[in-house]
């Protein structure tokens, strides 16, 4: 996995978290609020700043940062300014509770997250989530799913996929057949196979699988997940492969999504443009561009309104028309 230095935010400089917070403060205080510097100080800053400008603004006024822009702002925007002050390491922890919680859970949270997240990034994520809410991750997902969509999941928590390394060709045949006879050539589909594989294998590894098997079976492996799986397990073997393939890709074609068509899926859209803008944006908005004919910043630009818009733009950080 390459480094992360991909994003459109970075550390502000010159910095003073005094000043930011002076300036929240008057921004909310009395009647109406300036959302205008509440969007420009909070999508300027990176993480690490943010939880400065919060530490800085309870010293001086005595009050919390989180709370006052919950009180002060309301809808989507609201959301993407509390989202941007969520602790990095507590964002994607804290993304996954809220997919379990209550009735009904919301896979795509789970897949999202799950099937892009590096082995070590899954590792921290179960960490967190055991201290912050005293409860462990594992028997929260399976507690609330079930059949080959928790099994793959399950396999996905372990945080074990084999380290990148020299890439086997013997291994990569067999892999590849070994699929190809769980799912095309078999009457019903071994799903266990898929998972193992998709699940366990290094990242390198699988790109070459993928290829070879595209020779032995003449299809995509996406062609055949796709005819030999349905539901929450296609979705989330789908998002795997495609992570495998190209993380900025798969984030690409996710935002695509959430705003193509009628209405705009603004949580998705939200989760996604905060937990990347300081990891890969800049790759994600390069894909989006090559794999959808527009812009991030056009389509965001089209399908949003308010200062909603206006924050998300800044976060985006540019346009690649």
């Amino acid at each position: 996995m390459a480094k992360y230095t991909r994003g459109t935010v970075t550390a502000f400089s010159p910095f003073d978290a005094r000043a930011d917070a002076e300036a929240l403060r008057k921004a909310m205080k009395g009647i109406g609020t300036d959302e205008e510097t509440v969007l420009k100080i909070l999508t300027s800053r990176n993480n690490a700043q943010r939880q400065e400008i919060a530490s800085a603004f309870k010293t001086l006024f005595g009050r919390d940062l989180v709370d006052d822009l919950k009180s002060e702002l309301t809808g989507k925007f609201e959301t993407l300014m509390v989202s941007l002050m969520r602790p990095t390491y507590i964002f994607d922890a804290h993304a996954l509770k809220h997919a379990i919680k209550g009735a009904g859970t919301n896979e795509k949270v789970l897949t999202e997250i799950l099937a892009s997240r590096t082995p070590a990034e899954v590792r921290n994520i179960k960490q967190v989530y055991l201290q912050e809410y005293e409860a462990n991750l594992e028997d929260k997902i399976t507690g609330e799913t079930s059949g080959y969509f928790q099994r793959l999941l399950v396999v996905l928590l372990q945080a074990n996929r084999d380290p990148d390394g020299r890439v086997d060709e013997g291994l990569v045949e067999q892999d590849a057949q070994v699929l190809f006879r769980a799912g095309e050539l078999k009457w019903g589909t071994d799903e266990e196979k898929f998972i193992t594989i998709l699940g366990t294998r290094s990242v390198s590894h699988l790109r070459r699988v993928f290829d070879k098997y595209m020779t032995i079976s003449g299809f995509q492996i996406e062609e055949t997940i796709d005819r030999e799986t349905s539901g929450d397990l296609e979705k989330l073997l789908l998002a795997v492969v495609k992570c495998i393939r190209s993380v900025p890709a798969y984030f690409a074609e996710t935002l695509y999504y959430s705003m193509k068509g009628a209405g705009t899926d603004d949580d998705t859209l939200i989760r996604v443009m905060v937990s990347r803008s300081e990891i890969d944006l800049l790759d994600i908005r390069k894909e989006f561009r090559k794999n959808f004919a527009k812009s991030l910043h056009h389509m965001i630009q089209k399908d949003t309104s308010g200062d909603y818009r206006k924050a998300l733009l800044l976060l985006c950080g540019g346009d690649d028309e």
